[in-house]
């Protein structure tokens, strides 16, 4: 058995993950990385976004982009599935709510209260979101170092 992940493994990896990083292209072609929750549906990733950030205005610019979920923190622990991307905004209403859905299951604990937020980012994150469907367009990348462990004799 080699360290890649096969289709079923990576998926119920990505899936129970709880933090991924996207990276997107300036104008200029430099990347950007940020941090983003995410949720899975039938082994595509979706995420929310507010339609004002720089993250749409870049995906509308060019929908290129890659996906990152990992873990450990021993080299011989570390874990990691990397997705290769297009983002698409997601149309159609009843996929909307349904993801919409997914991501209340998976983080409304996690969310800070729009009462505790300053103004400006309450303002920020007022009205409809925008949910990004991540349609890969090549092979993931992944890998378990775990697997590189001698058997126990």
């Amino acid at each position: 058995m080699g360290i890649q992940l096969d289709d079923d493994d990576l998926w119920d990896y990505i899936s129970s993950g709880h933090e991924g990083a996207m990276t997107t292209l300036r104008g200029d072609g430099w990347p950007v990385t940020l941090p983003v929750w995410y949720v899975v549906r039938d082994r595509t990733v979706y995420l929310r976004t507010q339609p004002t950030t720089k993250k749409v205005a870049r995906i509308a610019h060019d929908p290129r982009c890659s996906f990152l979920v990992s873990s450990g923190e021993r080299w011989a622990e570390l874990k990691a599935a990397v997705l290769t991307c297009r983002a698409v905004a997601v149309e159609d209403e009843a996929l909307r709510t349904e993801v919409l859905g997914l991501f209340d299951d998976k983080y409304d604990a996690f969310r800070t209260p729009k009462s505790d937020m300053p103004t400006s980012s309450r303002k920020k994150y007022r009205g409809e979101p925008v949910v990004l469907r991540l349609e890969m367009v090549d092979a993931a990348l992944s890998w378990d170092n775990n697997r590189l462990r001698k058997p126990a004799r």
